[in-house]
């Protein structure tokens, strides 16, 4: 699944290619890439047609697109899935051999006149979403002008991103909770838009193991993992950033930007870089964890005693 860092490139480049324009016509090729849009097809094609995209919003992994111009304030969600992507295409250009929804926007000169949904595996999708307020009276996430939110993504707590997120807010979420420390991090009601892979970077990063339990969990030790977690989302995001021509907006499921800077996930048997600056011989290891992998330092990641092994 796309992450934080994937999902904001892919925001960014909607927002200076779409925002503002209007969606003239609908064509969905697919219907089961709008099978969570609740009213069908055609009620999906006739209410977008006309509205107006008034910005492009990220909280944690969800994505979405403010619309002007409809009786009853809804959001156009897009979910990627495994491998959806959004293409900004001209009219003429070949059609993708997986393309699911097509959306002709208004005329803008210098700027492509579609937006495509493609998705080879399906697992994504597009469907309308009615719109409430953000229970604290603040902008949703990344690139929102208002205080609302898509109804399908208010159970998403703020993510490590957000500007308004309360640091200390995961703290107490935390201790509310008695499991270990890496599924905690991995719950978007806790904090959004962190996967598998970050998750291990970041508690590798912070010194934690992801199998501390979050009732032990201190308050120093959260203030590194917050630490630790802005800093791998800012880094991969800045190299994500660098990957995408700017008519290309796109994520496959890969997680490919950041691959060279990995120190944790993926460098299984490889010596731990933190260990080996310090004169230590110590090698990562790698766990099953929730039919993934969960890659760790056993030496400068110790473990509660009871899972040693």
């Amino acid at each position: 699944m796309p992450e934080l860092p994937e999902v904001e490139v892919v925001r960014e480049g909607l927002d200076r290619w779409v925002r503002t324009r209007t969606v003239q016509t609908v064509q969905v090729l697919d219907p089961r890439s709008v099978r969570r849009h609740t009213d069908g097809v055609d009620d999906f094609e006739q209410t977008l047609s006309g509205c107006s995209i008034a910005s492009v919003v990220r909280r944690g992994k969800f994505l979405w697109m403010d619309l002007e111009g409809l009786p009853t304030p809804a959001a156009l969600v897009a979910h990627l899935g495994m491998s959806g992507q959004l293409l900004v295409e001209e009219p003429d250009a070949p059609d993708e051999k997986h393309l699911k929804v097509r959306l002709s926007l208004s005329n803008r000169s210098g700027y492509p006149g579609e937006l495509r949904f493609v998705d080879q595996r399906i697992f994504g999708g597009m469907f309308l979403s009615p719109v409430i307020a953000t229970p604290d009276g603040l902008p949703a996430g990344a690139g929102s002008l208002h205080a609302s939110i898509p109804l399908a993504a208010a159970h998403i707590a703020r993510d490590v991103m957000d500007p308004h997120r309360n640091p200390a807010d995961l703290y107490v979420a935390l201790r509310k909770k008695n499991t270990e420390l890496k599924r905690a991090i991995l719950d978007q009601g806790i904090i959004s838009g962190v996967g598998n892979i970050y998750a291990d970077e970041a508690l590798w990063q912070a010194r934690l193991s992801g199998l501390r339990s979050t009732a032990t969990i201190r308050r120093p030790e959260v203030q590194r993992l917050n630490d630790a977690l802005v800093d791998v989302m800012t880094r991969a995001l800045a190299a994500g950033g660098t990957s995408f021509d700017s008519l290309y907006v796109n994520v496959n499921g890969a997680s490919g930007y950041f691959a060279r800077s990995l120190n944790a996930y993926g460098r299984e048997g490889k010596g731990c870089l933190r260990c080996e600056e310090n004169g230590r011989e110590s090698l990562i290891r790698r766990d099953p964890f929730m039919g993934r992998s969960s890659y760790s330092c056993p030496v400068c990641q110790p473990r509660p005693r009871r899972t040693r092994r």
